[in-house]
């Protein structure tokens, strides 16, 4: 047989027995399947590292990341601002109250620690009716709402009324 038909058959190697290209073969194969496990491991080992992946991660969102931490920065300077203007808004306030209540006591000495005095007689009363109302109108709610959650254990003993045997 010639080589140009051992070629026409098939036979990629027209010199080697049957033997040596399966030989072959199993050789070149092992090294596909030895290079595709040694990147699987070379993956395996990227994926898995952490620091790696953080920088990655940094370095992808690297413009997204400034414009969060220059907004974060200036909400935390916004929020120092006002809770010192707030400080001072509550001292201003505060001085104001007490002068307020020094006027109040030196012009009426006998109402020194309530200002319901200043309330009509007839608007107090109503207060304290509407918050007696509202106080057993929420009892009744509460008591009638846990008696339908939570059901009364059935009686011992009695079987429709009657007593059992």
């Amino acid at each position: 047989m010639s080589e140009q038909e051992m070629r026409e058959e098939g036979h990629i190697t027209p010199r080697m027995s049957g033997r040596e290209q399966v030989g072959r073969t199993a050789d070149r194969l092992r090294d596909e399947l030895l290079l595709t496990l040694e990147e699987l491991e070379r993956r395996r080992t990227r994926a898995l590292d952490v620091p790696r992946q953080l920088r990655r991660i940094l370095g992808e969102n690297r413009e997204v990341l400034r414009k969060v931490g220059g907004v974060a920065l200036g909400l935390l300077v916004l929020g120092v601002g006002y809770s010192r203007w707030e400080a001072h808004r509550r001292k201003r306030r505060l001085w104001a109250r007490r002068r307020t209540a020094l006027r109040r006591v030196w012009e009426h000495p006998e109402r020194v620690a309530s200002l319901s005095k200043e309330r009509p007689l007839p608007v107090e009363l109503g207060h304290k009716l509407v918050l007696i109302f509202a106080t057993a109108l929420a009892t009744a709610l509460a008591k009638n709402a846990a008696e339908r959650l939570v059901p009364l254990p059935p009686r011992r003993g009695l079987r429709g009324g009657v007593p059992s045997a």
